[in-house]
């Protein structure tokens, strides 16, 4: 059993290395696609071959739920693995709770294929995700006669009673979310008819491209301006493909954020994922005025893959619009640690989707950065981060509330700071980013020395 646990509290002191940040590193695989490739291999007959899978806690977890399930999940290497699938509507009831640990993406995106079983299972996690709500995916899940009960507000722990024979969904989602999208989809398809799904904007798509590579026949279509309607034909025959999992480009937004703020760095991350509803972040950077350089673009399991290169410069403020949200919601803590640095004000607009990830990362965000001498403000959904125009004060100490991103985000901070920076707690990294120091002291960070 590759079963996790959780870690001892880890704080660090974090300040400017002696000198810039140069070499070329990979990062672990996208946690997305791993998620969804174990998921997805779990639902299909017969044998996946998996590559460059993120081996961090979260993926874990799911692999050790999809085991529970029935499906056969062996590890043959680094980053490869093995799992021999059971069909759609074959998985089995597990025998115990399902731990998610801090992974909701895990939790929200299993919810759907539980809902759509006739078994009964029940999922719990850690502190951070029992604190986090569910309601905003057992709601449209209920429409298929599962049945839900949880604590207060819809907050893990969560029993599930699953059906056989679930009602296909037709759902307009209220707020942009992949990961609900993801659960609708996935319920259907143990559905007989087909599953609509309607989303304002587009959010990421590799559930429908992994949909694809397994052989479900998906449909999308544009709906109004940038939102797209998303339909999925139930009870599809799911054959076993092999996935070579890309490099995550929001673990590749730490390296090439601290590459940016560092006077004199010139960082590269090799094999990031650049799928298209995932690079608003360097989007936003280009726009800021970052020396970001793409090449050896290619494609690899069905997703775009390049290598980028940060090499540090000044940075201006800029106005980001709501639209481009989703394709980025994961990098604004750190999108925000660049524009700290910048010169005038940056406008982040439309984070209400910050405000239920492992933290309330909106809050947290805007505390990271005022404990460290930075101009923060929230106006409504959004985030208001006035540039210092160079290196950020520093000074304080970062509460991370068990979130990774945050002390990942936290720890750039402290590398292009005046005074060095405490983050309370590095342990929950290896969540989502598994060797995340060392990498970063491979390219002259220094942290911990």
């Amino acid at each position: 059993m590759d079963t996790v646990h959780a870690p001892s509290p880890r704080p660090l002191n974090v300040q400017a290395p002696a000198a810039p940040l140069s070499g070329a590193v990979t990062v672990p695989g996208d946690k997305s696609i791993s998620h969804r490739a174990l998921m997805f291999a779990a639902l299909a007959r017969g044998e996946t071959h998996i590559s460059g899978l993120l081996e961090g806690e979260d993926v874990l977890r799911t692999a050790d739920a999809m085991r529970a399930l029935g499906a056969t999940v062996v590890r043959t290497g680094p980053g490869a693995w093995h799992v021999t699938g059971r069909g759609i509507g074959q998985l089995q009831e597990p025998a115990d709770v399902l731990d998610m640990g801090n992974s909701g993406t895990a939790a929200r995106l299993l919810s759907g294929i539980l809902a759509s079983h006739g078994i009964f299972s029940v999922m719990t996690g850690d502190a951070s995700l029992r604190g986090r709500p569910m309601k905003r995916v057992t709601a449209p899940l209920a429409a298929t006669g599962a049945t839900f009960l949880s604590r207060v507000g819809g907050r893990l722990p969560l029993a599930i009673r699953g059906v056989a024979d679930p009602a296909p969904l037709s759902y307009r989602l209220p707020v942009a979310s992949a990961q609900v999208k993801s659960a609708v989809l996935l319920a259907g398809l143990n559905a007989a008819g087909t599953t609509r799904v309607e989303e304002p904007v587009a959010t990421r798509d590799h559930t429908e491209n992994m949909l694809r590579h397994f052989g479900a026949h998906v449909t999308v279509e544009p709906l109004g301006a940038g939102g797209r309607t998303i339909t999925l034909a139930g009870r599809p025959e799911l054959v076993a493909r092999d996935v070579v999992v890309p490099g995550d480009p929001s673990s590749a937004a730490f390296v090439l954020v601290a590459g940016l703020v560092v006077p004199g760095s010139a960082v590269t991350v090799r094999g990031v994922g650049l799928n298209p509803l995932r690079t608003g972040l360097f989007t936003t950077l280009r726009e800021m005025g970052a020396d970001l350089r793409l090449s050896n673009e290619r494609i690899e399991g069905g997703e775009p893959v390049g290598d980028l290169t940060a090499i540090a410069g000044p940075l201006h403020g800029v106005d980001v619009p709501a639209d481009r949200a989703p394709s980025m919601i994961d990098e604004y803590p750190v999108l925000a640690v660049a524009a700290a640095h910048a010169t005038g004000p940056s406008r982040f607009r439309g984070l209400e989707e910050l405000r239920v990830k492992e933290s309330d990362r909106l809050a947290a965000t805007v505390a990271l950065l005022e404990r460290n001498g930075v101009t923060v403000q929230v106006v409504g959904d959004d985030m208001i981060v006035t540039g210092t125009g160079g290196a950020v004060p520093g000074g304080g100490v970062v509460e991370t509330r068990m979130d990774h991103r945050l002390a990942m985000s936290a720890t750039v901070l402290g590398l292009a700071a005046s005074a060095p920076v405490g983050v309370d707690d590095t342990a929950f990294i290896d969540t989502s980013f598994p060797g995340f120091i060392d990498l970063m002291n491979g390219i002259g960070a220094g942290l911990g020395a």
